[in-house]
């Protein structure tokens, strides 16, 4: 299964920290991690020691792949280990995801700081997530250089795994690669600016029309109606089309509905 949003024709993002997730209690977490770090482009996940074994199979592995929803690669290549310090051995630096210090004199990120420090280096670099029900221990965070802790309501500080992992992706790849919206897989013509002669044009159509309805009154309070009308468009920086379409509303408004409707004339080939 994938989502609305899957194009596989396009390129394919890859990099950003190792997502380390230590004693993952649940397949569908993992399957769900697994999707968060495709939509942010993380391609390294690493699982250690999880409850029910990795790969799962049977109903657990339906499950964690149906969470995947096309991010199946990545469960593919997830790599397990039996301890934290064999899963974290190849990296240079390392975070610990917590809503708690636990006492540690160590350094407390929000992601957004953590991730785009991430993205300037040049060394490896990987995150640690604890288990579902209680986090990372004491021990663990010890591993780690500094914390990532994510800026939340303090009475309800504990996210779910997948969203917690959301969250360092999409801080990750904005750092890493900007956060403009993506480009358009259609490219669709724009309309250019109205020009100055169009605009007038308009104004004076409108604003005759205006002026037969009745609607600036009092007369006195007419050229200031009129300037106000004139920079209420002018704030919109209307396209040609713009125009177009409001000159054709108001005529609609004004002459009412169009009692024939006028077509293109189509070469159709004749019936046998």
């Amino acid at each position: 299964m994938v989502g609305a949003g899957t194009d596989r024709t396009r390129t394919d993002v890859g990099g950003g920290p190792a997502i380390v997730l230590v004693r993952p209690q649940l397949a569908v977490n993992i399957g769900m991690c697994a999707r968060a770090m495709a939509n942010f482009g993380l391609d390294d996940l690493r699982l250690v020691a999880p409850r029910e074994g990795w790969p799962r199979t049977g109903e657990y592995r339906d499950v964690a792949y149906a969470a995947a929803a096309g991010a199946a690669h990545l469960l593919d290549g997830a790599r397990v280990y039996a301890t934290v310090g064999e899963a974290v051995a190849d990296l240079n630096f390392l975070y610990a995801s917590t809503a708690r210090e636990r006492g540690q004199v160590k350094a407390v990120l929000t992601p957004a700081a953590a991730m785009a420090t991430t993205a300037a280096a040049t060394d490896r670099r990987g995150v640690l997530f604890g288990p579902e029900r209680t986090g990372l221990d004491n021990d663990e965070v010890a591993l780690a250089d500094e914390i990532v802790t994510f800026p939340a309501n303090p009475a309800y500080a504990s996210l779910n795994l997948a969203q917690a992992v959301l969250l360092v992706g999409y801080e990750w790849f904005k750092s890493a690669h900007g956060d403009a919206p993506p480009t358009p897989a259609v490219v669709r013509a724009v309309s250019p600016p109205a020009t100055r002669e169009m605009t007038f044009a308009f104004f004076e159509f409108i604003e005759g029309k205006l002026d037969a309805a009745g609607f600036f009154r009092p007369i006195g309070k007419k050229p200031g109606m009129r300037r106000n009308l004139r920079n209420m468009f002018h704030r919109m920086a209307m396209t040609q089309q713009d125009v177009r379409t409001l000159w054709g509303a108001v005529v609609r408004l004004v002459e009412g509905p169009r009692t024939e409707v006028k077509t293109r004339k189509r070469n159709r080939p004749a019936k046998p």
